[in-house]
């Protein structure tokens, strides 16, 4: 899921077919022999949805190098040389040679913002502040704050548009705080925007890309911090004027972990998701699989200091059996987290949902909603909805391709667990929401395809309904929003279903999980375009009568909450100009939700992985009279 979800899995497996060489004869820094002999078999292949050798040369050499030493491929871009990598990155890319020795891409001085335009910073201003808008992540933005309404939805028109330099996904949620737009790219920068304009505070380079949307808070002594993950399983607080580094706490030390979830922030105290691509390692039968265990860690938001950290599997990694390569296998491991916990202060607790097992035995703790002490981590309870679902790429990896071993080879999977799991991730954050009676209700929405209502204070499961079949890329992948009444679904099952029968919007009733009404996929979207699918997997944002839903298309659709009928339809797969001179278009929407604040809605576009459409802009919008 943002994951290993299945294209990713599989391009794992292109840069570990090669390992064979790292351990033994390393072949000469000669790109078109290191594509050969660790590229080729996967993107040579005509697999759908599968970035291809020409896919690849529309991407810079830098972002090449960058996915192999600080991206999702770093694992295995570790087993060749640094020469070996930029060879094949200057080999794959219409860059010409010697692009890597160039400066790092700059913005004119146009596109920065006048110094007259910092002014005081306000947190009492409407803002989008985090993943979830509020400690409870509904992803509903009150009519207060949204600056417009169902009546008025229509009436958005596009206002200008920043374009990301030098990258193929565009970056993370957009948070909107005291009039500045905080968002990260894949290559490690986190920009900060004037909300009206698009011009540019500042730039902040961090170590490596960065996944998680940004929380911001009251530094001690005055001023505000913005805090936020990378891949590289960091936490950063920068200066919210300046973009100057406070202090950074890695909170992971496994070679695999990453955040991709927002850590969420409360009096003082930030609370960080901890996940991995191990589960991706497990594609090279040598490699000893699995030891990384999922993990919520509290920092002092003060100095990044650190609290407590709660593993989310009790039992840690033990010696398990030998697999048919003759690699020591571990267990129990994995139920990274992948998305920003929800606060629930009034009871002291803290919700997590999980992902699923690395390893047999698949632990109690994967496939679960979770509830943690806040004061102190302590594991109050946990509901495991998918038991037994051990899953690595291991266990897709063998026969897919021509020319590797086949099915039958028990080498190919070495690392598959006996469980050989669903893939039954946990991608979205649970949500807290107060009911017309008064009463409390935990929400949680897996890629089984099924939404659960469980109560907060024990976990009980009170209701589940089943809005799709689940799969790989299926089911609820990274988020869905509600209000008191009713809970927003958008449905993904990219891999079970093709263009046009995948996607659709459900809606249904808190109180007993109740079909209120579903919205299909919209038709003949796509027209053969390569990367295209009418999945739906991005998150769902929500205003009072309005639920803004993404698609793998590249439409943002607006639905009538009380109907699902679309009242506002954007296609942001196209090129456009930028207010900040970068040549950019727009893909499919993947990910992150649209950010509602005081009248306008921010959007990014373009999600290259796993083969779907890419794109590098961000898109503002606003309701004109």
């Amino acid at each position: 899921m943002g994951r290993k979800v299945f294209i990713m899995l599989v391009l794992a497996v292109c840069l570990g077919a090669g390992a064979d060489h790292a351990a033994g004869q390393a072949p000469a820094a000669d790109g078109e022999q290191v594509y050969a002999m660790s590229c080729a078999r996967c993107h040579d292949d005509t697999l759908p949805r599968m970035p291809t050798r020409d896919a690849l040369r529309d991407r810079s050499a830098r972002q090449i190098q960058t996915a192999m030493t600080s991206g999702v491929m770093r694992q295995f871009g570790s087993a060749l040389s640094a020469a070996e990598r930029r060879a094949v990155a200057e080999f794959l890319s219409d860059d010409p040679a010697g692009t890597l020795d160039s400066p790092l891409p700059t913005l004119p001085d146009t596109a920065y913002c006048d110094a007259g335009t910092r002014t005081a910073v306000d947190l009492s201003a409407p803002a989008w502040n985090g993943w979830g808008v509020d400690l409870n992540n509904r992803r509903f933005q009150p009519a207060e704050s949204a600056g417009m309404t169902a009546d008025t939805v229509g009436q958005l028109r596009l206002q200008w548009v920043f374009g990301f330099p030098d990258v193929s996904n565009s970056g993370s949620q957009p948070t909107v705080v005291a009039g500045r737009v905080l968002v990260g790219t894949r290559n490690g920068l986190l920009y900060a925007l004037d909300a009206a304009t698009g011009c540019v505070h500042w730039v902040h380079e961090a170590p490596a890309e960065i996944r998680s949307a940004v929380s911001v808070g009251p530094a001690d002594g005055g001023g505000f911090t913005a805090y936020f993950g990378d891949a590289f399983a960091s936490v950063h607080a920068v200066d919210l004027l300046t973009g100057e580094l406070r202090w950074t706490t890695p909170v992971e030390e496994h070679p695999a972990a990453r955040i991709t979830g927002a850590p969420a922030l409360h009096e003082g105290r930030l609370y960080v998701p901890v996940a991995s691509l191990e589960e991706v390692s497990a594609a090279d039968p040598r490699y000893e699989c699995c030891t990384f265990r999922g993990s919520i860690v509290a920092l002092d938001a003060a100095t990044g200091e650190r609290i407590w950290k709660t593993y989310v599997i009790r039992e840690s990694p033990q010696p398990t059996r030998i697999n048919a390569a003759g690699a020591q296998n571990h267990g129990p491991s994995g139920a990274g987290v992948w998305s920003a916990p929800t606060l629930d202060p009034a009871r002291n607790l803290l919700y997590l949902a999980t992902g699923d097992a690395y390893s047999d035995p698949a632990a109690p703790e994967s496939d679960a909603l979770m509830a943690l002490a806040m004061d102190t981590g302590a594991i109050r309870w946990v509901t495991q909805t998918t038991p037994g679902d051990a899953f690595t790429i291991a266990c897709v990896a063998a026969g897919t391709f021509p020319g590797l071993p086949g099915s039958d080879n028990p080498i190919a999977r070495a690392n598959c667990p006996e469980s050989n799991g669903p893939d039954f991730d946990y991608g979205s954050s649970p949500v807290l929401v107060t009911m017309p009676d008064g009463s409390d209700l935990l929400l949680g929405g897996q890629k089984s395809g099924v939404m659960y209502g469980v109560r907060p204070e024990s976990g009980e499961i009170l209701w589940e309904t089943r809005v799709s079949d689940g799969g790989l890329i299926g089911g609820i992948e990274w988020g869905f929003a509600a209000d008191g009444d009713q809970v927003y679904v958008s449905i993904s099952d990219a891999m079970e279903k093709e263009p046009g029968e995948a996607g659709g919007v459900t809606a249904l009733r808190v109180g007993d999980g109740e079909l209120v009404w579903h919205a299909p996929p919209v038709q003949d979207t796509c027209g053969g375009r390569q990367g295209c699918h009418t999945a739906q997997p991005a998150a769902v944002s929500l205003i009072p009568g309005v639920a803004f839903a993404g698609s793998l298309d590249g439409h943002l659709r607006a639905y009538a909450t009380d109907t699902g009928r679309v009242i506002w339809d954007f296609d942001t797969a196209r090129e456009f100009q930028t207010v900040n001179g970068v040549e950019a278009h727009g893909g499919s929407l993947n990910g992150p939700g649209p950010t509602i604040v005081d009248g306008m809605l921010y959007v990014v576009s373009g999600y290259g992985s796993f083969g779907f459409m890419s794109g590098n802009v961000l898109l503002a919008f606003a309701v004109e009279d």
